[in-house]
C-alpha cells in the first residue's frame, strides 16, 4: 500500500512538472520561405501540430524588421496619448467599429457582459468600399508606417495559410484565392493603467476566441497573455521581443471541423496596476463572399457546422461581442 501511494505521488508530480514545462512551440518562418523542400515540410508539420496541440505558435524568425516594429509601437503610444475627444472624432460605431477608434469599455468577450479594460484602433485593407481607413493627422508618419506593417503581416499570414495546405490535403493556393480581398484587420491595442473604478471581475481581455482564420500578434510591450492549453490549464505566453505569436480562430476551427480548435486566451491584469500595455494583433479574414465550409480531409464521420458566408459569420460574432 505504501509503495502504491509513493508511486501515485511520483506520477502526480511528474505530470504536474510536465504541464509546467509545456511551452508554446517556436518556429522560424524563413525555414518555409527558403527553397528547401525538407525544411518546408518540417515547418508545415510543426505549424499544424502546434496549432492543433497548443493553439499557439511563436515565430522567432520572420521578415518584419525590428526597426519597423519599434516605430509602430512608438506611433501607437502617441496615438493613444491623444485626448479622448480627439480620438472619438475617428470613431465609427455604425460600421461595427471595423475602422478607426473604439473607446475604452466598449468590447466584451462573447457571453460576458463585463467590458474589457482596453481601447483600440482598427486599420483594414485599403479599397474596401464603405470601410475606409482613418489616418489621424495628429500623428506624423502614421499612415505610411502602418500600411507597411499591414502589408508585411498580410504576407506572413498568406505564407502560414499556404503552409497549412500541405497538412490539409488542399491545393497550395487554396487560401490565397480566398483571402486576397479579405477584411483583415490590424488592431492597435492599449490597456491603460487600472484604477479603482473598474467593474468587479473586469480583465484587460476576458477569456475569448478570435473570430477569424488566424491571428498574428506582434509581441506586446508587457506580459499578461495566457492561453488555455488543450488540457484546460492556463499557460503564460512570454515570447521573445519582436517575435510574432500565431493562434487559430473560430473560422479556421469551423472549416477544419475542429481538427484545429480555436484557441481560448486572455490578458490578465498586472500586479502593478499603474502600467500601460500595448499590443498589435493582425486578424486574417477571408473574402466577405467566401463560404466557410468543411475541408474534405477534415470531414470525418460528419460535418459539425453548416456552410456560411464569411461576412455573415463575422456580423454574427461582432454583435456577440458588443461591436
Amino acid at each position: 500500500m505504501l509503495y502504491f501511494l509513493i508511486f501515485s505521488m511520483y506520477i502526480f508530480d511528474y505530470k504536474k512538472g510536465e504541464n509546467m514545462s509545456r511551452k508554446v512551440p517556436e518556429l522560424n518562418l524563413f525555414d518555409y520561405l527558403m527553397e528547401n523542400s525538407d525544411k518546408k515540410t518540417k515547418f508545415s508539420q510543426s505549424l499544424f501540430e502546434g496549432l492543433k496541440d497548443y493553439g499557439f505558435i511563436v515565430l522567432t524568425g520572420h521578415p518584419i524588421s525590428t526597426e519597423l516594429l519599434d516605430k509602430s509601437y512608438e506611433l501607437s503610444k502617441k496615438l493613444f496619448s491623444l485626448d479622448v475627444n480627439t480620438k472619438k472624432n475617428y470613431s465609427m460605431p455604425e460600421n461595427g467599429h471595423q475602422r478607426g477608434y473604439t473607446p475604452f469599455g466598449t468590447e466584451h468577450a462573447k457571453n460576458n457582459k463585463v467590458a474589457d479594460l482596453k481601447e483600440f484602433w482598427h486599420i483594414g485593407r485599403e479599397g474596401m468600399g464603405e470601410l475606409e481607413n482613418f489616418w489621424p493627422s495628429e500623428v506624423k508618419e502614421f499612415k505610411n508606417t502602418f500600411l507597411e506593417l499591414y502589408a508585411l503581416l498580410d504576407q506572413v499570414g498568406l505564407a502560414l495559410l499556404e503552409a497549412l495546405t500541405l497538412q490539409l490535403d488542399l491545393p497550395i493556393d487554396y487560401f490565397n484565392t480566398r483571402v486576397s480581398r479579405g477584411n483583415s484587420i490590424l488592431r492597435l491595442l492599449h490597456y491603460p493603467p487600472i484604477d479603482g473604478g473598474v467593474e468587479k471581475g473586469a480583465l484587460r481581455a476576458a477569456p475569448h476566441e478570435d473570430i477569424n482564420l488566424i491571428t498574428i500578434l506582434v509581441a506586446a510591450t508587457q506580459s499578461g497573455l495566457q492561453l488555455k492549453d488543450r488540457d484546460g490549464q492556463w499557460l503564460d505566453v512570454t515570447p521573445p521581443k519582436n517575435s510574432l505569436i500565431v493562434d487559430a480562430g473560430d473560422m479556421l476551427s469551423r472549416i477544419t471541423n475542429e481538427v484545429i480548435p480555436s484557441t481560448t486566451h486572455q490578458v490578465i491584469n498586472p500586479d502593478d496596476k499603474n502600467t500601460d500595455r500595448y499590443s498589435m494583433p493582425f486578424f486574417m479574414h477571408p473574402n466577405p463572399d467566401a463560404i466557410l465550409e468543411c475541408i474534405p480531409a477534415c470531414r470525418g464521420e460528419q460535418e459539425k457546422y453548416p456552410p456560411i458566408s464569411s461576412d455573415e459569420f463575422l456580423k454574427q460574432r461582432l454583435k456577440e461581442i458588443g461591436l
